[in-house]
Formats: C-alpha cells, structure tokens, sequence
C-alpha cells in the first residue's frame, strides 16, 4: 500500500483503523528488535482528553496477547491506554530468555527501549504519558521494580507481581541483589526521595511455592553472591522486597492471593483493584 493510499484509509482525527481500540503490532523506531501492541479506548482520541498509561510488562513466556485482552476493560473505564512491549528471547542469538528482567543484557538497556516506546506513541497521539503507571507478571515482575529503581521519577503508580528474584535498596551489594553500583552500570544514582512518591504493591499468590525456576545455582548465568538470600519462594522473596523498600521509607502494600499458584490472571485481578484505588484517590 503507497502512502497516498495509507492516508486514505486515516479518519477524520487523523488516526488510522489499526491505532485504535487493539492495535497492530508496533516495531519500536528506536530498536525495531522490539515491539509494543496498545489498547486505545475511544475516551483517549477526544479533544481535551488527557488519557493515563498502564503499561504490562510480560512474563518469560512472552504471552502477552491475553494480558491486553484482560486490562482493556480498565482501560475503556478509566480513560486509560494499555501498552503491552514484547522483548523477544534471544535478541543477540544466544537463546537468552532473561535479558530483560535484569534491565542490561550486553549492550542493551531494556528501560531505555520502553521509555523510547512511550515516546514514540507520546508523539503520535499527541498526549504526555510522561508519567504512567507500570505493572508485570513473574519475568514482568522483575522488570518492573528494578525500572521502578531506576525511574521512579517517569512513575505514578507500580504493582510488582511474582518474581522469581528481586533486587534490594541494599548499598552493599551490587546489581542485580543490591544498587551499590547502580552509577557505574546505569549512570543513575537511585533516588530514594522520588521513590517514596511512587505507590508500590505486590501480589503474589498464597500457593505459588514452586522453587525450580527461581533458584540461582553456581553455573546460571545470573548467579551472584546473595542471589537466594531474600528467601526461597516467590512469596517470601516479596516480603523481603516490601521489608527493603519500607525501610527506606518508602508506601508499599503486599498482597498475597489466597489459594492462587503461579497465576497471572488473579494477580491482573489484584493489580486492577489497586491501580483503580489510586486513580479514585488522585
């Protein structure tokens, strides 16, 4: 299709038929390796509308399609744009399924890549989700706190679901346990001021007390001093993170799912609910 035809097919607000309600799979400008798919509620497009951004972050499965699907109601409802990135296994052939929960893999800033999504869909629906809020589910889970380490300024609210490991305000131990070398690897000192502005909750279920994935041994390539220290299932791994960021002052909530295992649809539940207190709130 030529451009010519492309701009016939656009409506009269100047959107096409694929940017609105669930949209095309998006290749990032910045890094085409990456991808985002948006849900865009009618309420986003209005004139004068000042939509929110809710962005999920997926798990290792990369299986986002039915998380978009399940937020879309709370986006229609609360004037909120839904933004699901995809950051593919394997980006620099090595069949590496983690990368992204650790935020660097070689030379790629995964944090960086979302914020240049959020800029380039800023600029083409003409809006400022220059603060949004950012939930994730196990691998998403990881994702999401350390971003929320790194970037608590670009947050309004967080929700931390399952992790399989977490990352504590611990001065001295280094990424990805503790932040002593935050600066040198990010060139981000952690701003535990703007931190205690961000409203966190996490969610994990009552039952989710798998250990098989979530272990660190010797030989994995994530495996550092304290890797297993914050506890041995998901759960109690959680607490540790809620105790380390209440110690730096900062407001958190912890949620554990009664009878839930390792289930994304009841923490997108519990998300929900907290996600809507805030907005009723602000």
């Amino acid at each position: 299709m030529s451009a010519k035809e492309i701009d016939a097919t656009k409506t009269g607000d100047g959107m096409l038929p694929y940017d609105k309600g669930f949209t095309v799979h998006e290749a990032c400008k910045a890094d085409a390796r990456f991808s985002y798919s948006l849900y865009v509620p009618p309420s986003a497009l209005e004139a004068g509308s000042k939509p929110r951004l809710l962005v999920f972050i997926h798990g290792t499965g990369r299986r986002f399609d039915p998380a978009l699907q399940a937020l879309a109601s709370f986006g229609r409802w609360n004037n909120c744009v839904i933004m699901c990135p995809l950051f593919p296994s394997g980006v620099r052939g090595d069949r590496n399924l983690h990368g992204y929960k650790y935020i660097r893999e070689g030379d790629i800033r995964y944090d960086l890549v979302l914020l240049a999504m959020i800029d380039e869909m800023s600029e083409r629906y003409a809006k400022d989700f220059s603060r949004f809020m950012l939930c994730g589910f196990s691998g998403g889970g990881h994702f999401a706190h350390r971003f929320l380490l790194l970037h608590p300024d670009r947050m309004s609210a967080c929700s931390i679901g399952a992790p399989g490991s977490v990352t504590r305000l611990d001065p001295e131990r280094s990424w990805w346990v503790g932040i002593k070398d935050v600066p040198s690897i990010f060139g981000i000192t952690v701003d535990l001021e703007r931190l205690r502005t961000v409203p966190v909750h996490m969610a994990a279920g009552s039952v989710d007390l798998e250990t098989w994935e979530i272990m660190h041994r010797p030989q994995s390539a994530y495996f550092m001093d304290g890797a297993n220290d914050a506890g041995e299932t998901r759960p109690e791994r959680l607490q540790a993170l809620k105790t380390s960021f209440e110690a730096a002052g900062m407001r958190c909530q912890l949620e554990m799912i009664p009878g839930a295992a390792h289930d994304e649809n009841a923490y997108l539940n519990a998300a929900q609910d907290f996600f809507a207190q805030i907005i009723r709130e602000r």
